[in-house]
């Protein structure tokens, strides 16, 4: 292997924003934190038209690679606000994984085993990239203001919004705001000027993150480790990112000294031992961190909302911190925007809590479960342990009891009050994976302004019609809510779009007749075998908390 002559990515400088005309004008929404998960946020709330500031101490993006591999959904969620082609072209695309132990490999398993889908399982990108990408898509959007370099220094909760106090260089200045979302990280300044606690699990073991920089035949693969040669006891993660720079992991145990450990002699002594002591690399960023599963009681405090790390922490084995937060930002986006405009009322923002807080302790359980067998805690457990891989490795069937990450997934709102439930026997269990609260699953698509079915569904309520006639009643329900039709497999009046390999047919267990009734972030959250205008009025007022 020989060094690559890339180089190191270069940080941007944003200007700080004036502090003149901030001082007492009021913002529909206040967004603390431009990570990804507010950058997102407010695009999203931008580009439906909707007024945001967003305000962030620092004046540029994140330091050193953090979170790395953004899955299909996030994907899909980047396509809806304008930088997920440009995430996919920059990332590394990547669908297998493999488990090892000792020097011998378990399994190899594929997240993407079926055809029809525009977007990989995950794609590898270093966050700062991600981050850089948001702020420019961000700055195109005239209802989207970025004041770099602005800390807030407190918040106080009021009847009808917040008032926000912050500090710059230029001196201090408040502003009130209909509606301000934490998106400011696991040590959230917000959360700590409510006294709101985060509550939950931490784990003792340290694990250290290097991102080297080398040219390298792997594969753009993940492997695993658990007790490899060159870590004995212990596990190790390899994972391949953009600009050659590759992210190694290796646990410590719970008494490593976390200072020692990230010195760059002692690095790359651990890099060598993974690589070979011929590798030729550049330690590009290191840290030595333990982790918690946490997160705050309830994620909405009146008009303050928290999100991402502000409101839940997990592991990183599994990478559902950022693709989660990104998750709470599609959930919230078009609710917050429906209230401002008056379409809907406060209620469908405490659905929120409902839906997302049900995710997080979702993810804080995998995440949890993971971790436990990543890290026995008794020789046991340790036996226990090998002995599920040593099965794996000889009978498929153990392989689902093998947890070195459960990888992330979309957030299946099954219990949500804005749900219409299926009718009785309308449904089977062959259509559970486009059941109600599931995201709607994408499919290819011929003719029309599209070939993908998620981008035909797009940020609105959209009904999804399978050789169904829209008739004068139903066109005027769908009118009044705003609500566009995606008709396939048949040329009803409105928009239509073969049904390319019968993909939709499948994934949607479609017959003449049936219906699906889509939310703006793409969750179903109704259908029918046969379309009836009072049905769908009904499922409408209840998926805006009106019915």
């Amino acid at each position: 292997m020989t060094a690559p002559d890339a180089a190191a990515f270069a940080h941007p400088r944003f200007a700080h924003a004036p502090r003149a005309g901030c001082d007492g004008a009021r913002a529909p929404v206040a967004i603390v934190g431009a990570g990804p998960v507010g950058l997102t946020l407010a695009i999203d709330l931008a580009q439906r038209g909707t007024p945001v500031v967003v305000l962030d101490d620092d004046d540029t993006v994140s330091v050193g690679s953090r979170a790395i591999c953004w899955s299909k959904r996030t994907l899909e969620v980047f396509d809806r606000i304008g930088v997920g082609e440009a995430v996919a072209a920059r990332g590394v695309r990547w669908n297998t994984g493999r488990v090892f132990l000792g020097e011998r490999e378990v399994f190899a398993f594929d997240l993407a085993p079926e055809p029809g889908h525009h977007r990989p399982a995950f794609v590898n990108l270093q966050q700062y990239h991600v981050e850089a990408m948001l702020v420019e898509r961000a700055r195109a959007l005239p209802a989207c203001c970025l004041r770099f370099g602005h800390r807030v220094a407190d918040v106080a909760a009021r009847a009808d919004g917040v008032r926000v106090a912050v500090d710059t260089a230029e001196g201090a200045y408040s502003f009130d705001a209909d509606w301000l979302v934490a998106c400011d990280g696991a040590h959230s300044s917000v959360r700590r000027a409510l006294g709101l606690a985060a509550k939950g699990q931490a784990f003792n073991d340290r694990f250290l993150i290097a991102d080297v920089r080398m040219r390298s035949a792997f594969p753009a693969e993940r492997w695993f480790w658990f007790d490899p040669p060159f870590h004995r006891r212990q596990s190790a993660l390899l994972h391949r990112q953009a600009d050659d720079v590759w992210r190694l992991d290796f646990q410590l145990g719970a008494d490593a000294d976390a200072e020692a450990e990230r010195q760059p002699a002692r690095v790359a002594a651990r890099v060598r031992a993974m690589l070979g002591p011929e590798a030729d690399f550049t330690l590009e960023w290191a840290s030595v961190y333990t982790f918690q599963c946490r997160r705050i009681e309830r994620f909405r405090h009146g008009r303050v909302l928290f999100a991402g790390d502000a409101a839940h922490l997990v592991s990183p084995f599994g990478a559902r911190g950022a693709n989660g937060g990104v998750q709470d930002a599609d959930n919230l986006g078009w609710k917050l925007a429906a209230v401002l405009e008056g379409s809907a009322p406060e209620a469908l923002v405490d659905s929120y809590h409902a839906e997302r807080s049900a995710a997080a302790d979702a993810d804080i359980r995998h995440s949890t479960r993971s971790t436990d067998f990543i890290t026995p805690k008794s020789d046991a457990s340790r036996r226990y342990r090998d002995a599920v891989l040593d099965l794996a490795r000889r009978h498929p069937f153990a392989r689902q009891w093998v947890n070195s990450g459960r990888l992330s997934s979309p957030a299946v709102h099954r219990d949500s009050p804005l749900n219409t439930a299926d009718a009785p026997g309308d449904f089977d269990a062959a259509a559970r994976a486009a059941e109600p609260g599931a995201v709607a699953p994408d499919a290819p698509l011929e003719g029309g302004d599209a070939a993908w079915l998620i981008d035909r569904l797009g940020g609105r309520f959209a009904l999804l019609a399978y050789a169904t006639t829209i008739d004068a009643a139903m066109r005027a329900t769908l009118a009044d809510a705003r609500c566009y039709v995606v008709a396939v497999g048949a040329t009803p009046e409105g928009a239509r779009a073969g049904d390319r390999d019968g993909h939709v047919a499948r994934r949607y267990d479609m017959r003449p007749g049936t219906c699906y009734l889509v939310r703006p972030d793409q969750h179903i959250c109704a259908r029918w075998r046969a379309l009836d205008a009072a049905a769908v009025r009904a499922a409408l007022l209840r998926a805006c908390a009106r019915g």
